[in-house]
């Protein structure tokens, strides 16, 4: 049984694939967890994590997977890096779609972080961390779709420092105020202006920094962007 145990949910080639590679580097064994667990595979190889199929929005597929967490080891870090989003005017959304947004990045956000909370809880130690955008804390016009699960993900993360700290558990909201690079030719790292986009192994770094903050000078929030972008 390992002493550090991490669980990423919301995986893919980009941020998802930086904390991975951020965290294994540290130690920790990793559980990651996506809808499509067939692109995960390199990244699985490269990290030795396992990898669990999960619907957030599902109360049974997200126990399912924190039960997949107690199989390896008491869990130290839960990162929720999952989103719904759905663009679009006001007047021609569709509420289905719409929905499907707000219980990925909501709710979904909610049962990770209930599960992730009983077991820190027990155990009196650990990290929480979620996942936030520019649309956290800026709604954009035809950005509802997406403004929705975000503004209420910061909430959920924001209830949950206050809860949880005196129990020495560490709950952590991240805007990412700015674009990504990725292997996108249009979010290239190489792209004019330099560092436009922000780097995911950058940011992952500083998932790690504020995982391992002393508990005496602990971070809520915190914003991350470009150098060129406007705020």
């Amino acid at each position: 049984m390992t002493s550090k145990v991490a669980v990423i949910a919301g995986v893919g080639s980009g941020l998802g694939a930086s904390l991975a590679r951020v965290f294994s580097g540290q130690g920790f064994k990793l559980v990651l967890a996506a809808r499509n667990v067939a692109k995960l595979d390199a990244l699985a190889t490269e990290t030795g994590a396992d990898v669990i199929s999960t619907d957030v929005s599902d109360p049974a597929s997200v126990e399912n997977l924190f039960h997949a967490v107690d199989g390896i080891g008491p869990l130290s870090l839960a990162i929720f890096n999952a989103a719904g989003r759905v663009r679009g005017g006001i007047a021609d959304l569709d509420p289905e779609e719409v929905k499907k947004a707000l219980l990925v990045g909501a709710y979904g956000g909610f049962l990770f972080g209930q599960q992730a909370a009983r077991r820190l809880q027990a155990t009196g130690a650990g990290s929480i961390l979620f996942t936030g955008a520019t649309a956290s804390v800026k709604g954009f016009a035809n950005s509802a779709g997406f403004a929705m699960p975000k503004f209420g993900l910061r909430g959920l993360a924001q209830s949950m420092a206050r809860e949880l700290a005196p129990k020495n558990i560490h709950v952590a909201h991240f805007v990412i105020d700015g674009g990504i690079a990725s292997s996108d030719p249009v979010r290239s790292p190489e792209s004019t202006p330099p560092d436009r986009w922000l780097s995911p192994d950058a940011i992952a770094e500083a998932y790690l920094a504020i995982h391992q903050q002393h508990r005496s000078a602990w971070t809520w929030e915190i914003e991350l962007r470009p150098w060129v972008e406007n705020f």
